[in-house]
């Protein structure tokens, strides 16, 4: 996980996914732009933090079952985002969500992205 220095969000996130059964390396890094571009996050679609799981971007606080869908059923992208810092989502689940948690499909090298998985 590449995170900001200081956010707790990310913090409560990572132990979330830990305890979701993943295993989480994590990286505090005073920018992230680098990395996102790097990994092709499209503009305006960022969360607050990028992980590479299995071959694939996870850009943000997108939920372990989407998460799961996408590595149960490996589609032909380079990964999915939930943008911002939704409240419900996980690490923001404070204050409930008052939407769905709207995760997004994205390819590299292209700003077009699609509704993967609303939670």
């Amino acid at each position: 996980m590449y995170k900001p220095l200081q956010c707790g969000c990310c913090d409560d996130y990572a132990a979330y996914l830990e305890k979701n059964g993943f295993e989480v390396e994590i990286k505090s890094m005073r920018s992230l732009a680098q990395t996102k571009r790097t990994a092709g996050v499209p503009q305006g679609y960022e969360g607050c933090h990028t992980l590479f799981v299995d071959n694939y971007v996870v850009d943000g606080l997108v939920p372990v079952n989407t998460i799961n869908k996408l590595l149960n059923e490996r589609p032909e992208i380079t990964g999915i985002t939930l943008p911002g810092m939704p409240w419900g989502a996980p690490g923001m689940d404070s204050r409930p969500k008052s939407a769905p948690l709207i995760s997004y499909g994205f390819q590299k090298g292209s700003s077009d992205t699609f509704v993967y998985a609303k939670d």
